[in-house]
């Protein structure tokens, strides 16, 4: 049965705002006022102040290690960036988790030096040719200092037995994010940031095609109601050459809530708009996020996706996630269904 036929936006703007509207139903009334530290709580001279961050938990901006065994993974990564002289994560927002959709541009706007392998399987449409596609990648995030970063959110293999698509490299991305403003006590943060993904990939896995994308973006979240958390990424990516590559808008959103110490529940939505196309690649075909085709016939075109998902904190410096994320709109487009997995450590 098709699916119905609603305008993207306005399926998009609907869901963003029972999203936002079911979290605050559910959680605790956010305008209660702050908690005071626990009756026992002595700060120490090498702590920072206690701040209440809306009563998850006390929010010291310290995150060692506790002696787990999910800990030698922490020290490997922090004797590899710290030896090279990058600075550890922010760790005044240790409640928050990152996106795990739209992995190349849906981007957590914490200052972070982290690794991330991540794997996605991605079912194709019959209307795409079918089969299906998967990608196995390492996100790599170092920070200069307090609110610089380097951001490097797109490589790996590609293996596919889609006859569109072969297997092959996923093209290489780099860039830079700023954190332009954050406030720890209210656990709110915006920063901005641009990439340039380079046309390094494999052509056989319809990589590597043009002069390269220019992605420019504006990232925020906040925590809100009582262990609930939001973030959403806006920008554009911007091709060197519109004949080659399609010029895209986008929108992601995130909402998660803390349902134990260290686990969470998660649900994301991503809208992309194309608004220029580009004069080859497959006819009516974008490829959603993780390629650009060029195609014709694109511009206008609208794709709202969603996902659900869960993650597991073994520690404040990891992340191990599961999602599962499906096409809202009637064009699907490469994208029938995928599940993503991804482990984060960080330094």
């Amino acid at each position: 049965m098709p699916r119905p036929s609603f305008s993207p936006s306005k399926l998009f703007l609907c869901l963003s705002g029972l999203l936002l509207t079911a979290a605050i139903a559910v959680g605790d009334d956010p305008t209660a006022p702050a908690a005071t530290p626990p009756a026992d709580y002595e700060p120490s001279a090498v702590e920072e102040p206690w701040v209440s961050d809306g009563g998850c938990d006390w929010l010291r901006c310290d995150a060692g290690c506790d002696g787990s065994a999910a800990c030698p993974a922490e020290r490997l990564v922090e004797g590899l960036f710290g030896g090279l002289g990058f600075a550890p994560s922010d760790s005044c927002y240790n409640d928050f988790i990152s996106p795990i959709t739209n992995i190349v541009h849906f981007e957590d706007p914490r200052t972070v030096t982290e690794l991330r392998p991540i794997f996605i399987h991605n079912e194709v449409p019959n209307s795409a040719g079918g089969g299906d596609v998967q990608l196995i990648a390492m996100h790599v995030r170092a920070a200069l200092n307090d609110r610089l970063s380097i951001v490097a959110a797109k490589d790996g293999f590609i293996t596919s037995d889609n006859p569109l698509i072969e297997d092959g490299w996923a093209d290489i991305s780099i860039g830079l994010k700023y954190n332009v403003w954050k406030d720890p006590c209210e656990q709110w943060i915006v920063s901005a940031g641009f990439a340039y993904e380079m046309p390094t990939g494999s052509h056989r896995t319809l990589q590597g095609n043009g002069d390269g994308k220019f992605a420019l973006y504006l990232t925020a979240g906040t925590e809100f109601a009582d262990c609930w958390h939001y973030v959403t990424t806006s920008g554009f990516r911007l091709p060197a050459n519109t004949n080659e590559e399609s010029q895209v808008w986008y929108w992601s959103q995130h909402v998660d809530r803390k349902l134990t110490d260290n686990l969470y529940g998660l649900v994301e939505l991503n809208w992309f708009h194309w608004m220029r196309s580009g004069q080859g690649g497959v006819a009516g075909v974008e490829g959603v996020d993780l390629w650009n085709f060029g195609s014709t016939g694109v511009a206008g075109n609208d794709i709202v996706t969603m996902a659900v998902g869960t993650k597991l904190k073994p520690t404040p410096k990891q992340e191990v996630g599961l999602a599962y994320e499906f096409p809202l709109t009637n064009r699907e487009d490469i994208l029938d269904h995928r599940i993503y997995v991804d482990w984060i450590v960080r330094y």
